[in-house]
């Protein structure tokens, strides 16, 4: 089947590098998108909204398969709320959209909103405003290289308000990949209303991986995330 790779917030394709290989070697065919706006440090992103980086993934859904077959949707962090709105836009493409550290994002939310901007832009913050939770297993190494690789995002990605039409997006299937915070965590929050979570609960057909290590797997552990992504795809 397809898989497209949708990178979260100050990544590019190409931080699905690690990731890549395994999929490839089980059979499937990846696409790892960089997002408009995303291309270099220097890119201008100042006008990039969230409907565009939605518009680019539905754009790939309909290069990669014009006439139908397995796609599946991979979307990290901030990449997930945007695969949503892919799948909200064409759920009768997606076989199953897995959601890496993240969640479904509802009608009118935004990714972040808090990250400083600057110029349009947001640039990788300090380390001292993430969760030590986001932190886990990314050492001194692999933060200096981390930020050495980030692209500031646009701020009208980070900012702006998600815009769902379609209710079929309910009856996609869908997987969190659960790593700084375990599924037991989600489900529990999710029983006592937690507001970022509703989207999540109105899924009709979610499973859940425990994938325990930071925000960030695809640094931190990018071969567990591999098969933990082609478990979530394989038929049982």
């Amino acid at each position: 089947m397809d898989i497209i790779l949708i990178p979260g917030l100050w990544l590019d394709g190409t931080s699905w590098d690690e990731v890549v290989p395994a999929l490839r070697q089980a059979g499937h065919r990846t696409h790892s998108l960089t997002l408009p706006g995303m291309e270099s440090k220097d890119a201008d992103r100042s006008q990039i909204t969230l409907r565009d980086h939605v518009g680019a993934v539905v754009q790939a859904i309909d290069s990669v398969s014009p006439s139908g077959g397995e796609i599946v949707l991979v979307g990290h962090s901030g990449g997930g709320a945007i695969a949503h709105a892919a799948a909200d836009a064409r759920p009768d493409k997606i076989t199953r959209v897995v959601y890496v550290d993240s969640w479904p994002l509802g009608e009118g939310g935004a990714i972040n909103p808090y990250f400083p901007a600057e110029n349009g832009e947001v640039p990788l913050p300090d380390w001292s405003l993430f969760d030590e939770e986001d932190l886990i297993d990314l050492g001194d190494e692999s933060r200096a290289a981390f930020r050495a690789r980030a692209i500031p995002s646009p701020a009208g990605v980070a900012r702006g308000q998600q815009h769902l039409t379609d209710d079929r997006r309910y009856d996609v299937p869908a997987t969190v990949i659960a790593c700084e915070f375990p599924s037991a965590h989600l489900k529990k929050w999710m029983s006592q209303g937690e507001p970022n979570l509703l989207e999540l609960s109105k899924l009709r057909d979610v499973e859940y991986v425990d994938l325990p290590t930071g925000h960030w797997p695809q640094f931190t552990r990018p071969g567990d995330l591999a098969q933990a992504i082609l478990h979530s795809i394989t038929p049982a």
